[in-house]
This record gives structure tokens, sequence and C-alpha cells, in this order.
């Protein structure tokens, strides 16, 4: 392992894997419409059904295309594989058009660039907070985290708002879609007027996962920041 450092987190470089746990993602939500079906509300309770789904969920695997209004400078796009294990264990792995990784091992979450040869290390109770992250892995008790609202449904996908109880987060709204048990999409704005957009595909759904998968080891020879 590398020297390790303690930085503040104004001076971490933002990346696409940053903006999933806490940073950046708002307001294109006409134009993300298009993208993923929103339309008027027609389900009976989409916000019980989230909840039940979360609560029944134990593991999630999915391949996953990421696009953010910001550019190449905010994220642009990308796509890669996501798993989780709840609670508080999840594995973010972008694969193109570059390689970042982030791991959550429920103690503490690792963001590794591998360009960079850098790896920031922050821990899971002060990372997770409000974030798309706490609330696909969190605990069951989602209403201690977030503000839930029904949104809009359009071709089977039920879509919920989700806003974060804290002011920290980096986010204003997150929106989640579910066509039955299947995870569809998740749009993440903040207060600056970035959206990033996740659509996912090849969904499985509570099927075992490998406890390796949601550990880390920093690569010999990298930096580890501690945040």
């Amino acid at each position: 392992m590398g020297v390790v450092k303690s930085s503040p987190p104004a001076v971490v470089p933002m990346n696409n894997l940053m903006r999933i746990l806490q940073i950046r993602p708002v307001l294109g939500s006409l134009l993300l419409a298009g993208i993923l079906g929103l339309s008027l509300p027609a389900y009976a309770d989409p916000v019980s059904e989230l909840k039940t789904w979360l609560r029944d969920t134990r593991t999630l695997k999915a391949d996953f295309n990421q696009s953010s209004t910001g550019g190449a400078a905010f994220g642009g796009k990308s796509q890669g594989t996501m798993a989780i294990s709840r609670p508080g264990k999840f594995r973010w792995s972008i694969t193109k058009p570059y390689t970042q990784l982030m791991v959550g091992d429920g103690s503490h979450i690792w963001l590794y660039d591998p360009e960079l040869k850098q790896v920031i290390m922050r821990k899971s109770d002060k990372a997770l907070g409000g974030s798309p992250a706490a609330l696909l892995a969190g605990d069951n008790d989602v209403d201690q985290r977030f503000v839930l609202k029904a949104d809009a449904e359009r071709d089977g996908v039920a879509w919920v708002i989700a806003e974060p109880k804290q002011n920290d987060t980096g986010f204003t709204r997150i929106r989640i879609g579910l066509a039955g048990n299947d995870l569809k999409g998740m749009i993440l704005e903040d207060s600056f007027g970035q959206v990033t957009t996740l659509v996912f595909g090849n969904v499985v759904r509570n099927a075992d996962s490998p406890a390796s998968l949601f550990r880390f080891s920093p690569p010999s020879g990298v930096d580890v920041l501690k945040q």
C-alpha cells in the first residue's frame, strides 16, 4: 500500500462514482421524461411498492448505462456493472470509457481510480447519508433518510421521488423507477443543475453473491486518501 494521507473533501477530484455516492446530479425532468418514459401518475401506491421491494431485496446485480448533463468534465457517458448486498454493502464498477471502482464493505467506502493510482476511503456512516447508495443498499428504515413521494408512471414503470432529509448530501432529489420487481432506472438531481441518469439492464435479484465482491484492499503503490 502507498502513503496514507488525510485530505479535505474539497480537494478530491470529482468523478462518476463520487456522483453516485454523494456528489452532483437536476432539473432536466422534461428531457429525461423522453429518455425514461415518464408521464402522469397511475400506480395506486408506488411508495409502498418501493418500500416492499427494498424490504424484500437481499442482493441485486445489474448492468448500467450512465449519462450526465454536465458533459465530460462532470461525467459524460459511462457504463459498467453494479451489485448490492443489503444492508450496507455495494460494488459499483465503471468499465467504459475508463475504469473506476467504488466498494462499500459495510464500514468503509473505497473509491479507486487506477489511472490516478489513488484510493479515497470514507467511513460509511459519514458518506452514505441520503445518497443513492443509501437508498439502494441501506437498511429498511428508508423513512429516516428520505421523504418519499409518488411520481409518474408510464409503460409499466412506477416512479418514486426520494428527497434526502440531510442537507449535505449533494442531492436535492432522487427518482427511482420499478417495473414490478425489476429496477429500471434512477435520475439524480442536484441544486447546481446537474442531472445524472442511470438505466439498468440484466437485473438479477436475490441471487447469491460472494462476500469477496464487497471487499477491497488498496493495490500496492497507490496513494490512500482518508476522509
